[in-house]
């Protein structure tokens, strides 16, 4: 997908937000002179600075269609899943929230949210970000915004996507440029999530699945053989200067923007800067590495409802017609830049969008990323592990290692 300065999306300015509630609890069961007879009382909301906006309009209507007051609590993105784990078994924490859906595993342990009732709204959504959203066969947030990455392309250097991983390194070598390919790296952790798509490629997710397409915690498959060719992979690479755990993301950024590599794998977010510099560039596919389909992370933002909301059915309400709404959804797109959630939502957008519509093609491949407890055992040991085998450690008892440890950490 080609875009180029023309083909951004202009994104319009955010009313500022009138009134935004300093501190919240949880809706009370107080009755409404006005609205639906089965709605009453009030719910808390928190929100992010740059949904607030967005939610201010869409709590005005709801207050208007139902009578149920809502208070708009605007936090920081960052802060919100620990302060709602702490404050939501005292009473003090909201009914909704704005969050990751790879928080749900934490939220969920930790007994802080509840299923939401999305019946048959469920099939409007895209259904990689209902799988994202779901926990134990349940469905806990409204989501709203898809996020993965991609490979940009710059078309001026390399007019034709490559065909795999080795095809691309070969344009990129073609080109002249400094760098065949450029991905950033961290020199302790080097970056799982990025180079993921290269190891699914391998026939190495992290987990296997359940019946229900739910991760299965039981079955680790990070250490099966297509991790270990992986792993190989891996060294080979670091070996040839291709992964390089000394280019960071802003370095990659630089340099690509700069125009010494023809290829930068990284998300939606780095795309408008590599346009401001003048760049044409086109979102590819990722290239695959080990001959089966390069499967990123998909990372989807929602709002999530309280298992301590004193007004759930109107908190439910507010989430599922609302917020779930195309109006509402596209408005989130429009200040967030990433693929809406709703089908309708997402097929205006990529219609509109170039940048989303390559991005969203690579995303109708993507596998969400694991929201299960045990993945924090994951993260605990496979950066740390790359970077020990793409800077020259022995591929195979490297990352024999981290399974055994990650298998012991999960228990």
């Amino acid at each position: 997908m080609r875009v180029n300065k023309k083909s951004i999306v202009a994104f319009g300015a955010i009313a500022a937000v009138s009134t935004l509630t300093l501190a919240g609890c949880a809706g009370n069961s107080g009755e409404s002179d006005s609205g639906d007879a089965g709605f009453s009382g009030e719910i808390t909301v928190w929100v992010d600075a740059d949904r607030a906006g967005v939610l201010e309009d869409a709590a005005e209507a709801f207050t208007e269609d139902t009578g149920v007051k809502v208070s708009l609590v605007q936090k920081e993105f960052g802060e919100i899943r620990d302060q709602f784990v702490q404050q939501v078994p005292t009473g003090e924490g909201p009914d909704v929230a704005v969050g990751a859906h790879d928080w749900l595993g934490v939220l969920s342990t930790n007994g802080v949210v509840a299923p939401v009732e999305l019946g048959d709204k469920a099939a409007e959504f895209e259904q990689v970000a209902i799988d994202a959203w779901s926990y134990e066969g349940q469905t806990y947030g409204v989501p709203y915004a898809i996020e993965n990455i991609a490979l940009l392309r710059n078309t001026e250097l390399v007019p034709e996507a490559p065909t795999d991983f080795a095809d691309m390194i070969a344009k990129g070598e073609a080109a002249g440029t400094e760098y065949p390919f450029l991905v950033g790296l961290d020199p302790e952790a080097a970056d799982p999530y990025h180079l993921y798509p290269f190891q699914t490629s391998f026939g190495a997710p992290v987990f296997g699945t359940a019946s229900d397409g739910s991760y299965d915690p039981a079955d680790l498959q990070i250490g099966n053989e297509g991790g270990t060719a992986f792993a190989t992979w891996l060294g080979e690479q670091g070996a040839a200067g291709v992964l390089n755990t000394n280019i960071t993301g802003d370095l990659a950024k630089e340099n690509f923007n700069s125009g010494k590599s023809p290829f930068f794998l990284t998300g939606p977010w780095n795309a408008p800067d590599a346009i401001d510099a003048g760049l044409d560039i086109a979102v590819d596919p990722i290239p695959s590495a080990g001959g089966e389909d390069a499967q990123p992370f998909a990372g989807v933002q929602g709002f999530f409802l309280s298992a301590e909301s004193e007004n759930r059915l109107a908190a439910n309400e507010f989430l599922v017609n609302y917020i779930g709404s195309e109006d509402v959804q596209t408005a989130l797109y429009e200040v967030g830049g990433r693929a809406p959630a709703l089908t309708s939502a997402f097929e205006a957008a990529v219609a509109g969008d170039p940048i989303t519509a390559g991005f969203g093609e690579v995303g109708a491949n993507a596998v969400p990323m694991p929201s299960i407890p045990e993945m924090g055992a994951v993260w605990e040991f496979w950066g740390v592990t790359e970077t020990a085998i793409i800077n020259g450690g022995d591929p195979a008892s490297l990352w024999a290692k981290m399974a055994a440890d990650i298998q012991a950490a999960i228990g």
